[in-house]
């Protein structure tokens, strides 16, 4: 099982990640995680790092180099991973594509049925922290790493209606579950905690063989 996390910077992403490895962990399931980017192509990745920046460039080489480096993720690093156990990705296709339209302005379903098209590399569950960005702020005003773009108040803003609407594009293009909670309390730490252990165990749970490979 993939699991996808996404949602603005601060939205709680981190310490859900650090959450479900540790639960994962006492439970015996094989919770492996995993980052955004394969960063394999140096093309897509000079691309990339552009896009991180700010600058957006080409419309089109931006979401071929996007494509391309999900390609690239799929098969040397999700599913090699995938081959051990269920793996948790901290930021997918959604924080792609939410980036994506944010810089060309373009409409982020768009970039979302781009980026779906590599069936393989979809999420079975995408977990979107839909955390106040008023609190997401306060929380990354407390870090010491330097500010990024998208991490200014009016970025974040734009970003978090942009997240939601790719997962309204996300479900309607692949029919896939998006899962929004906000990440603000323990309490919610708890709830998104217990939804996402409940689908780890479920996928963890072997299957049992069919009456026709008995016989």
């Amino acid at each position: 099982m993939l699991l996808a996390l996404e949602g603005i910077a601060g939205a709680g992403k981190s310490t859900l990640r650090d959450r479900l490895l540790a639960d994962a962990h006492t439970e015996g399931i094989p919770l492996s995680h995993i980052g955004q980017f394969s960063w394999l192509s140096h093309p897509a990745t000079r691309t990339l790092v552009r896009l991180r920046a700010g600058h957006g460039g080409d419309p089109d080489e931006a979401i071929g180099a996007a494509c391309q480096d999900l390609t690239l993720h799929y098969r040397f690093n999700l599913s090699p991973a995938l081959a051990h156990g269920p793996v948790l990705a901290d930021r997918l296709t959604l924080s792609t594509a939410c980036l994506l339209s944010l810089l060309h302005q373009r409409p982020v379903d768009e970039y979302v049925e781009r980026l779906a098209e590599d069936e393989r590399a979809r999420p079975q569950l995408t977990v979107l922290l839909t955390t106040e960005p008023g609190i997401c702020h306060a929380r990354i005003t407390r870090r010491t790493t330097a500010r990024r773009f998208t991490e200014h108040p009016e970025a974040a803003a734009r970003l978090a209606d942009l997240c939601q609407e790719a997962g309204n594009g996300w479900a309607k293009s692949t029919g896939l579950p998006v899962l929004r909670h906000p990440c603000t309390t323990p309490t919610d730490l708890d709830a998104l905690s217990a939804a996402c252990m409940d689908h780890l165990r479920a996928a963890n749970r072997p299957s049992s063989p069919t009456t026709g490979a008995n016989r």
